[in-house]
C-alpha cells in the first residue's frame, strides 16, 4: 500500500502539469478553480479561471458583483448552478466570515454549492488539512488498482473508496497526495485506452492482472436522458429584439433566451397557429437544432419573426433588448450559437 502512494507521489512529482491554482495557497483562488473544473477539462476551464481571477480578484468581488455580470462570465461553461452557488457561498463568506475564507473542513462544508469533495480539496490544498479528495478520477484509480467492483455510486460505494482514500492518504502531506491522485486519474489511468504499458504502478495493479481495466470502475446507476421540445419566437425589428429571463428550477436559471413555448412532442408546421398563436405566413425564416445536457435533449426549433408582439401580450419576465447590447446578457450557449452562427447563415 505505501508503495503505490510513494509511486504516485513521484509520478506527479515528476509529470504534473504546471497550473496557476497549483502556484498558490489562497484558499479563494483554489475554490474557484475546484468549481470551475466540476464537470470540465482543465483546458475549456483555463480561460474561465483567468477571467475570473481577473475581474474578481477576491472573493469580496466576486460577493459585491452582480448576478448577471457572474453569469455573463461564466457562460459557454455550462451547470450554471455551479455560476450560482459560487456567487450565493462568495457572499456568506463576504457576510458570515467578515470576508476571511473559511480554514476549517466543518466551515468550508456550509459554504453553498460545497460537497465532501470540494472542501477537502480546499482544505488539504490551501490549509494542508488531512482529508482525502475522492472525485472521479480518485474512484477510476483504486478501482482499477484494487480491482474492486462496488459500485462507485453506491452508499457502500462511496463509503468503501473514502475509506480507502483515508487510509492512503500521506498524513504529513496531503496536498500533494491528493494532486498526485487526480493528476494520476487525469492524465496517466484515463476512462478509455489507459497506457498501462506505461504505468509506475502496473506491477501491483490488480486491475492489469485480472484484465479488468476497462470495466472499472463499476456504476449501478444509468442516467435517464428526458428529450425536451423548445419552439422559440425570435420577434425583432431592425434595432431590437425580445429576450426572456428565464425563472428557477430548470435549466439556465438567471440567464436570457427567447419567448418560446414547450411541446410534449414535435409540431408539424400546420400546428404552429393552433398550439403558438403564429401562423406560417409570419414565420420570415426557421432554423432547427438539437442541443445535448446531461440529463437533457433539446430539440429547439427557433421561428424567425419580422415584428414586435403588442405589449399586451407581453410577459413580466420578456424584455425588449438592443441588438447592439446583446453582449451585456447572459445568453445559453444553443442561444449564443445561434445569434453569432446559425441567424448569420441564414441572412
Amino acid at each position: 500500500m505505501l508503495n503505490f502512494v510513494l509511486l504516485i507521489a513521484e509520478w506527479y512529482r515528476q509529470t504534473a502539469r504546471n497550473l496557476p491554482w497549483r502556484q498558490t495557497k489562497n484558499p479563494y483562488k483554489i475554490w474557484l478553480s475546484e468549481v470551475i473544473l466540476q464537470q470540465t477539462r482543465v483546458e475549456q476551464g483555463m480561460p474561465y479561471y483567468l477571467k475570473f481571477t481577473e475581474n474578481f480578484p477576491t472573493v469580496i468581488d466576486l460577493a459585491n458583483a452582480e448576478e448577471e455580470i457572474v453569469l455573463k462570465n461564466w457562460q459557454g461553461l455550462g451547470y450554471y448552478s455551479r455560476a450560482r452557488n459560487l456567487h450565493a457561498a462568495a457572499k456568506m463568506i463576504r457576510d458570515e466570515y467578515h470576508g476571511d475564507f473559511p480554514y476549517s473542513y466543518k466551515d468550508i462544508l456550509k459554504l453553498k454549492g460545497v460537497g465532501e469533495y470540494t472542501a477537502a480539496a480546499v482544505a488539504s490544498f490551501a490549509f494542508d488539512l488531512p482529508h482525502a479528495v475522492v472525485d472521479g478520477n480518485v474512484y477510476r484509480v483504486l478501482s482499477r488498482f484494487y480491482d474492486i467492483d462496488t459500485p462507485i455510486d453506491s452508499t457502500e460505494g462511496k463509503k468503501l473508496f473514502y475509506n480507502l482514500a483515508n487510509e492512503l492518504l500521506l498524513k504529513e502531506d496531503p496536498a500533494l497526495f491528493n494532486q498526485a491522485m487526480m493528476e494520476f486519474g487525469a492524465m496517466q489511468c484515463v476512462p478509455v485506452n489507459p497506457d498501462c504499458g506505461n504505468c509506475p504502478v502496473r506491477p501491483e495493479c490488480l486491475g492489469y492482472r485480472n484484465g479488468t481495466v476497462s470495466i472499472r470502475p463499476v456504476k449501478a446507476k444509468k442516467t435517464k436522458v428526458t428529450d425536451r421540445h423548445f419552439y422559440y419566437m425570435v420577434f425583432h425589428n431592425d434595432h431590437q429584439l425580445v429576450l426572456k429571463k428565464r425563472g428557477p428550477k430548470d435549466v439556465w436559471q438567471g440567464l436570457y433566451d427567447f419567448p418560446l413555448i414547450e411541446s410534449p412532442s414535435g409540431l408539424d408546421e400546420g400546428e404552429y397557429d393552433a398550439v403558438l398563436g403564429i401562423s406560417l405566413s409570419q414565420v420570415k425564416k426557421q432554423h432547427k437544432t438539437k442541443h445535448i445536457l446531461s440529463h437533457q435533449r433539446i430539440f429547439a426549433t427557433f421561428l424567425y419573426l419580422d415584428f414586435l408582439p403588442e405589449r399586451t401580450f407581453w410577459k413580466e419576465d420578456w424584455e425588449l433588448a438592443e441588438w447592439s447590447e446583446l453582449e451585456r446578457y447572459p445568453l445559453p450557449r444553443i442561444i449564443e450559437r445561434y445569434l453569432k452562427d446559425d441567424l448569420k447563415a441564414l441572412d
